[in-house]
């Protein structure tokens, strides 16, 4: 195996790839032993020999796969890391093989196996606005979601019952004054990293106005000086104003905010599905559950960001495209995603291995169903409007800007990108 970060020249099997050998792409640190066990596995069932080959850190990785893509040199299987409009020009430009055939046979035996919504993030419909061919272009190894986590022993500290977590906005703001009388701290999260403002308000924004509203804003038929947008961001007001805010959030990187919540310095937080690997290894004995974010309003579903963690693409101009087909197949079946979740604490994308998850992981599990992600909605909104919509909140949490001010800039900021 391949360790650490190469040189973005062509090696030995990137210059031809040979029948009977699967060459594979990936970024995975973490996942890098239990990768490498199942393709020894591979080979001893199967007889077919895979080089598994890492390339990290993530961007270094992404930066090979880009250069490869240029000189024709990419490997059998591979990941695309960059975003939607990225991944499409990989497909456009013949680098990534349509697996809907595969996915189909048998009456859609292989799709079946997954989560939908994880599947959803590797496929494009017909009319969608990259241009791509409709089909299913990755398959997913991993998922993963976004929730509300809450510490089990602060909250019997305070003299709430550990077993009736917040289900409703007010709830949460009610157990909130508990555990501020008790001098506990409240709520963290890494917004110092806007992505996750801009998932959390998503999630309440679904929740007060519906899908059809949000997408329609997007699209710009619907203001963001609507009440409705006042609403979504009145409530990051009344998140300073109640202190439930652990300090600094605002700034804080999402590790920092694993530490935080991992040390006990706070009762809730705001992180993904990836956290029960990470809290493991900061604090073995964190004693905490997993709750959907508490709904603000009873109009809508709550819906959280979520989909396919970890995908593998194959290349469309391998000689061995069906050998690659049948080694993803048998890598997303249910005993290899046991193994993989077993060893990597990450949510299986065979939603049948998801029977067999530990505690923490099935409670992820359960609200996959429930989960949404910007790649997988039919318009997406200008990075601009993101970034002015994300700032501003971040402008609301330090008492420098109120709701409506916010939502005007936002307005302004699209109106722009509109006219343009």
């Amino acid at each position: 195996m391949t360790v650490g970060v190469m040189g973005l020249t062509a090696c030995g099997r990137e210059q031809g790839l040979k029948k009977g050998e699967l060459v594979i792409w990936h970024w995975m640190t973490d996942r890098e032993d239990a990768l490498q066990d199942l393709a020894d596995q591979y080979q001893k069932e199967k007889g077919i020999k895979l080089h598994m080959e890492l390339y990290a850190p993530s961007d270094a990785y992404s930066s090979k796969v880009r250069a490869a893509a240029q000189t024709n040199s990419l490997p059998d299987i591979y990941g695309v890391l960059g975003e939607s409009r990225e991944f499409s020009s990989f497909i456009n430009s013949g680098h990534v093989a349509n697996l809907a055939p595969a996915m189909n046979e048998n009456n859609k035996a292989w799709y079946k196996t997954f989560f939908p919504k994880a599947l959803a993030n590797n496929t494009f419909q017909t009319g969608n606005q990259f241009d791509v061919p409709p089909g299913i272009y990755g398959v997913p190894i991993d998922v993963t979601n976004i929730q509300m986590l809450y510490n089990k022993d602060l909250f019997k500290q305070a003299g709430l019952d550990p077993g009736k977590p917040p289900q409703t906005w007010d709830e949460w703001m009610d157990d909130w004054h508990k555990l501020k009388a008790a001098n506990i701290p409240g709520f963290v999260s890494g917004w110092g990293e806007t992505w996750m403002i801009d998932c959390f308000a998503s999630n309440y924004a679904f929740n007060i106005m519906g899908e059809k509203k949000v997408l329609d804003t997007f699209r710009g038929r619907v203001p963001y000086t609507d009440p409705d947008w006042i609403k979504v961001l009145s409530l990051f007001d009344q998140l300073r104003k109640e202190d439930i805010l652990v300090s600094g959030v605002v700034t804080m990187v999402n590790k920092t905010a694993e530490q935080t919540f991992a040390n006990g310095k706070a009762a809730f937080a705001f992180n993904g599905s990836w956290c029960v690997n990470v809290y493991k290894g900061m604090n073995p004995d964190l004693n905490y559950g997993v709750i959907l974010p508490p709904k603000a309003s009873s109009n809508y579903p709550l819906k959280i960001w979520g989909g396919a963690g970890s995908s593998f693409v194959i290349n469309a101009q391998s000689p061995n495209v069906d050998q690659a087909i049948a080694f993803l197949k048998w890598l997303t079946a249910p005993a290899q995603q046991i193994a993989l979740s077993r060893d990597t604490l990450n949510l299986p994308a065979n939603r049948q291995s998801a029977k067999q998850l530990p505690p923490l992981l099935a409670e992820f599990a359960a609200h996959m169903d429930d989960s949404t992600h910007p790649s997988q909605w039919p318009v997406t909104e200008f990075p601009t409007v993101i970034e002015t919509f994300d700032k501003g909140v971040q402008s609301i949490l330090i008492g420098e800007k109120t709701p409506a001010e916010v939502a005007s800039e936002v307005e302004s900021m699209k109106k722009q990108q509109g006219a343009r």
